[in-house]
């Protein structure tokens, strides 16, 4: 199934079961996967026009007076268009918030650099109080929209729209400040977020058959970050890799460094290299950007040898 189609499951069972819960969109429901939702519950949607500002303000003073607002967008108007909101009606005024950027860094597409959000993370890290949370797979996802609706304060979710490879098995147990460790080893962590879990696991397998070891860990929260894994993983195999579909300035391998700062441990970054997005698929993107498997493998292997 496609995590919109997923992620909208799971907001018509907390619908159903709260009157409180609602979701506002910017004119985006279809591509959020949130239109048959319209149908099914009037009174709690929401679509507030290509006006994302609005969007967010509305929700936070719904969140005022007890509503739970979802609101979707695109990834980068879900954060920096709309970042003053969130720094100052959600966050500041502690209000009960869940805000989701779909279409998260290259897999915007073909709708090109506008909408290619490679710092969303950067923006909403910097901004107090807020979670940061990246699914990897539907079952992950499902996992955690339960979590998330129950959750008390203000939240960013970055959604991967489409099909995505599953890494979680049926018995995953969710914890939303945890992160999961995939795959143990000695030689080298690769801490990685979102649509590069898969290829980071399946590296990890080619590199092993070279005498690589690789730890492989999963950070689906960035903020605030598994500070005691990350840095328990760190000092047992002695360098890092951190592996992101975002800048790798202000992400997850700027908070990596940040959890490592005091260790004498280095810290290596795969991921989009301080540049805009361009117009293009997947495939031509990840070429275009040295995001490709082969850079993957090449970049763990020096990560591994800068011990």
């Amino acid at each position: 199934m496609e995590m919109r189609a997923a992620y909208a499951e799971c907001l018509a069972k907390f619908m159903e079961e709260d009157r409180h819960v609602v979701v506002l969109d910017a004119d985006l429901a279809k591509a959020s996967g949130t239109r048959k939702l319209y149908d099914r519950f009037p009174g709690q949607m929401f679509d507030c026009g290509v006006a994302e500002q609005d969007m967010a303000s509305i929700a936070a003073g719904l969140a005022s007076y007890g509503f739970k607002p979802w609101i979707e967008s695109f990834t980068p108007f879900a954060t920096r268009r709309i970042c003053d909101q969130i720094t100052i009606s959600i966050s500041y005024a502690r209000q009960n918030v869940k805000i989701v950027g779909t279409d998260p860094g290259i897999s915007a597409e073909l709708n090109g650099g506008t909408h290619m959000s490679m710092e969303d993370i950067g923006v909403v890290r910097s901004i107090p109080g807020m979670v940061i949370f990246e699914p990897v797979d539907e079952t992950q996802l499902r996992a955690a929209m339960p979590v998330l609706n129950a959750y008390v304060g203000p939240v960013y979710m970055r959604l991967f729209r489409k099909v995505t490879p599953d890494v979680f098995g049926p018995d995953y147990k969710f914890d939303l400040f945890k992160a999961d460790t995939l795959r143990e080893g000695r030689d080298l962590t690769v801490f990685v977020s979102g649509m590069f879990t898969r290829d980071v696991l399946d590296a990890a397998g080619e590199l092993a058959a070279e005498g690589l070891d690789v730890e492989v860990i999963n950070v689906h929260t960035i903020k605030p970050i598994d500070r005691e894994t990350v840095i328990a993983s760190a000092r047992k195999t002695g360098a890092v890799l951190t592996v992101e579909n975002h800048n790798v300035v202000g992400g997850l391998h700027s908070a990596v460094c940040e959890a490592l700062a005091l260790e004498r441990i280095p810290v290596s970054a795969f991921g989009v290299q301080d540049r805009f997005g361009e117009v293009g698929k997947i495939p031509y993107l990840r070429r275009a950007m040295g995001l490709t498997k082969e850079d993957l493998l090449a970049a763990a292997r020096r990560a591994a040898a800068a011990k």
